[in-house]
């Protein structure tokens, strides 16, 4: 059933994409020849209905709409791609970027609407206090503490507890108690852990002087919200997602160019399985958020300029653009197959990472 949730999860965010590229070119005036799922070959023509041919294709990791006039293929006059303005052009090449960034969004705010973790204000009856981080080598990480436990409660040798199990009540206990004894009650995976840790100095970064456990503490609630601030908020979260997704990936292209690429943390649609299999366990409403991020991440990848992608189609028209002239098409044909390769590899280097740590 993973698997399944997964190929649809993928499968209906490639469907608006394309959905994207086809409607705006379609008020552009542009001719769409195909609309097909999947990279060529082609495994099952599903119809034509006007001038689009409907395709399912043999390689499952993308899709494409092919329009009339495009990619050199000599056809001009009335609804040609490349006969249309350069800004109907981009326009079109933005839209599926543009429709995934919307669709990410939209289940942002079903999520929040529905209900997943977001950063509380205060404490409530719905609040969890989550620890965010660990300092290494701190009373915290040598008595076993994990980013993710929920601190339950806190008692000192005396049976005293903070006067509010916050963040800020927390550390104003924990400080007037260095050096001595105090019990930490934990949850982790629906199982509770009691652990004894001894404050100390110089644990916490920038704050030598005062004794502490070493633990980022974060009040955390599911509690749903209204439609209105499920958007507001959502619109936060798709704007972190965007930022934190091109960073990352500005790292992992750096690390190459420095010579130490890694692909170690980027997952394919194997490792999806196993991240919206643990999704599903809290929830739909995680694997709404979960298929955001995921809709996020197809968008900044078609946004980057790389051959056979939407950012690559688009750096070439800006480059018509500025030279005043097309680009020579057996250069871009070439490109985009270059393009269309190191994708495939791409995703077979991905693929068996995946499935080495599935087996691990």
């Amino acid at each position: 059933m993973t698997i399944l949730l997964v190929i649809l999860i993928l499968f209906a965010l490639i469907i608006v994409h394309e959905l994207g590229h086809f409607i705006v070119a379609k008020i552009c005036g542009v001719k769409v020849k195909e609309f097909g799922v999947g990279y060529p070959p082609t495994a099952l023509r599903l119809g034509k209905i006007g001038e689009t041919e409907y395709t399912l294709n043999w390689i499952p990791f993308g899709g494409f709409v092919r329009l009339f006039g495009d990619e050199g293929q000599g056809e001009r006059g009335r609804g040609s791609f490349v006969d249309a303005s350069r800004g109907k052009q981009m326009i079109i090449l933005i839209a599926g970027i543009t429709m995934n960034i919307v669709a990410g969004w939209l289940l942002f705010t079903i999520a929040y609407a529905q209900g997943i973790p977001r950063v509380a204000e205060e404490a409530g009856p719905s609040v969890q206090l989550l620890v965010t981080g660990v300092v290494p080598g701190s009373p915290a990480d040598s008595a076993g503490i994990h980013g993710g436990d929920e601190i339950l409660a806190m008692v000192d040798g005396a049976g005293s507890s903070p006067t509010e199990l916050t963040p800020d009540g927390v550390k104003e206990f924990v400080v007037e108690r260095g050096g001595k004894r105090i019990d930490i009650t934990y949850a982790r995976n629906n199982a509770t852990s009691t652990i004894t840790a001894i404050p100390a100095n110089a644990v916490i970064p920038g704050a030598a002087g005062d004794a502490g456990v070493g633990v980022d503490l974060v009040l955390v609630t599911t509690e749903p919200l209204p439609w209105g601030e499920a958007a507001r908020t959502a619109t936060l979260a798709t704007y972190n997602a965007f930022t934190s997704v091109v960073q990352n990936l500005w790292h992992i292209i750096a690390n190459v160019f420095r010579g130490a690429p890694s692909l170690q943390d980027i997952v394919g649609p194997v490792g999806l399985v196993s991240v919206v299999g643990q999704a599903t366990q809290a929830g739909m409403a995680q694997v709404i958020a979960y298929a955001a991020l995921i809709s996020i991440n197809l968008a900044v990848i078609n946004l980057f300029p790389i051959p056979a992608l939407d950012g690559g189609r688009l750096l070439v028209v800006v480059i018509e653009t500025v030279i005043r002239r097309p680009a020579h098409r057996l250069t871009i044909h070439l490109l985009n197959t270059i393009g269309v390769a190191l994708i495939i590899l791409l995703m077979v280097v991905v693929t068996y990472q995946d499935i080495a740590r599935l087996l691990a």
